[in-house]
């Protein structure tokens, strides 16, 4: 049988086309269907390069007894977790309340209106103690709905309840200086310091948190903490954890960084790029770039979510075994598959690496993929009403709402791309995404807001940064520009409303105490006024260590001007010079590459 899920725009919805599951996609029919029939939802999320949802698919959503099962007692749904992700977010908060096993396939069973009775994660086809068997699961589920239904509806209320109270938070104030040193001071006691990096196994490279750690505040009152960063980047990239392409992945699943768990996914390398050019690892970043130029980017420009780490080996289906060939052998082999959905708010963060990186590097090709992926992002991840969605796939655009942090980091990805480039247009755009954001045109998932289902209220960095945090931080880089000193404020608001938690938590705030140190300090803000992009003069304006670094001929500084960016007010002359400018307060403008200075 074929379900519906052969037309979705999703890879991983695809791969499962052919179950004898009888899948729906997220949406109301799957609802509609459960409250016909008055049987439970069955949410399965994962996606596509996710090793242990390739293994119970295989196991127990192909096999076609417990397909049986589960069509008998269920309305199966299934979802990909980055197409939908605040879907994700709130069934995995829920399913915190039963299982401290958290990860994916995640498999929720959820009353007809969705409110999540019973949770886990991978459940194998045969008893594995602890583990029950996956169709004993089902029985017992269905067991507990038949007979004790009052119950299992309570349980689904209660966690209801206690997300939604979760989502509270007290606003505090700014911290200082001396707080996010002794935050940094905290995440760094947790370093590894015989392998570098952070915790035991399995070992991320938790790219948030490293972020953090390197900013000029930390290095300044707590240079053993931002040196940490440094060596866990060395040790990612000496290790198993960086194929031989350059790009890295997921994670790995011991302590010294061997035996990587090895899907790639765009989201850390984008970050690990930032966090290498931030050390001044050029190497690290030159194969970081390549691995997103020949591996992820797709043919319309824009990057894809992922490489899968199964492939096709010798006709049996090998994890890792592809990428455990040296480069030279791999030629023959197929590679393993990228899911090619091209996400909104990651491919920002690709764009922002990559025009950073590109700029610091005197690299127009990256700077110019950059360029090309943000115009395929604002093409075609649109619906027909020209509001920007959460993803595409070969051109179309997917029915999933954007998320806060997909604009956020979509209009961080256009602000950095507009001073690599001197493009106002850019900057114009990207103002007007964030403003979007800000002024509460974001609508949550509808489905879920038509449940009462709340998002999940969890504002702590995962694979990539949080809402909250994406969002403070694109506000300070539009303010940081010029934009407006509103965009400061709603930075301040943002971080004031989540200082506590982040302090009292810094490892699973990495993103929101980074901008917190960018708020304590006045930025520093470097514009070349030239018509040679590749002299002497923008040289030296790019190597400056400063928040914001921008080229423009004089044209284009007035364009800037023009279109609001105050930062270019006055820069327009014809005169070739560098304005060195701390919190808008410039000096004078100076002719002589050597007189500008590289440090802060």
């Amino acid at each position: 049988m074929t379900n519906r899920l052969a037309d979705t725009h999703s890879p991983y919805l695809r791969a499962h086309a052919d179950n004898p599951v009888d899948w729906y996609p997220w949406g109301e029919e799957a609802f509609a269907e459960a409250r016909r029939r008055d049987v439970p939802l069955l949410v399965s999320i994962g996606y596509s390069t996710c090793h242990w949802c390739h293994v119970m698919a295989r196991e127990s959503f192909a096999d076609p007894a417990t397909a049986a099962l589960i069509n008998d007692g269920f309305v199966a749904v299934k979802v990909d977790r980055e197409e939908h992700p605040q879907v994700d977010g709130a069934y995995m908060a829920a399913a915190s309340a039963f299982t401290q096993n958290l990860g994916w396939p995640l498999t929720v069973f959820t009353t007809p209106t969705g409110r999540a009775f019973y949770a886990g994660t991978y459940w194998p086809p045969e008893p594995r103690p602890p583990m029950p068997a996956f169709r004993e699961v089902l029985a017992a589920v269905r067991e507990a709905w038949t007979l004790r239904r009052a119950q299992a509806e309570e349980s689904a209320d209660a966690v209801t309840e206690a997300l939604a109270r979760a989502a509270e938070s007290t606003p505090s104030e700014l911290p200082d200086a001396a707080a996010l040193v002794a935050a940094a001071e905290a995440v760094a006691v947790r370093e590894d310091r015989e392998y570098g990096g952070f915790g035991g196994a399995p070992k991320f490279p938790v790219a948030t948190t490293l972020r953090m750690l390197q900013h000029p505040v930390v290095r300044a009152g707590a240079p053993e903490a931002a040196a940490s960063a440094e060596r866990a980047l060395a040790a990612m990239t000496a290790s198993d954890l960086r194929d031989e392409d350059g790009g890295f992945f997921r994670y790995a699943t011991q302590r010294d960084w061997t035996v990587p768990h090895y899907e790639r996914m765009l989201t850390d390398n984008a970050q690990l790029l930032d966090v290498a050019r931030d050390a001044g690892d050029g190497a690290t970043a030159r194969g970081v770039v390549a691995f997103l130029l020949t591996v992820l980017r797709r043919e319309g420009g824009g990057f894809g979510a992922a490489q899968d780490s199964e492939s096709w080996i010798d006709g049996a289906r090998s994890e890792g075994g592809f990428y455990r060939r040296p480069v030279a052998e791999r030629a023959g082999l197929e590679p393993p598959a990228v899911d090619g959905k091209v996400i909104t708010g990651w491919n920002g963060l690709a764009i922002a690496a990559l025009a950073r990186a590109g700029a610091a590097a005197g690299e127009p090709e990256w700077i110019a993929a950059a360029a090309t992926a943000a115009e395929a992002v604002l093409r075609d991840n649109r619906d027909a009403d020209g509001t920007l969605v959460r993803a595409s796939l070969d051109g179309r655009a997917s029915a999933a709402v954007a998320t806060p942090a997909d604009l956020a980091l979509l209009a961080e990805g256009l602000f950095a791309l507009a001073a690599a480039t001197g493009d106002a247009a850019w900057a114009v755009t990207g103002r007007e995404v964030l403003d979007g954001v800000l002024s509460g045109g974001v609508a949550d998932d509808p489905l879920l807001a038509a449940q009462g289902i709340a998002v999940s209220p969890d504002q702590t960095d995962g694979d990539l940064p949080s809402d909250a945090a994406a969002l403070a931080g694109a506000a300070l880089s539009a303010w940081r520009l010029g934009a407006g000193d509103q965009y400061r404020a709603a930075a301040v608001d943002i971080v004031r409303g989540l200082a506590a938690r982040a302090l009292a938590q810094p490892f699973a705030h990495g993103t929101l105490l980074r901008v917190a140190a960018e708020l304590v300090s006045p930025p520093r803000q470097v514009v070349a006024v030239t018509s040679d992009r590749a002299g002497a003069l923008a040289a030296a304006a790019l190597a400056a260590d400063a928040d914001v670094v921008a080229v423009v001929t004089p044209e284009q500084a007035g364009v800037f001007a023009a279109s609001g960016f105050e930062l270019f007010e006055g820069k327009d002359a014809a005169a070739e010079r560098v304005y060195d400018c701390r919190d808008f307060v410039c000096r004078l403008p100076v002719a002589d590459p050597a007189d500008v200075p590289r440090e802060r």
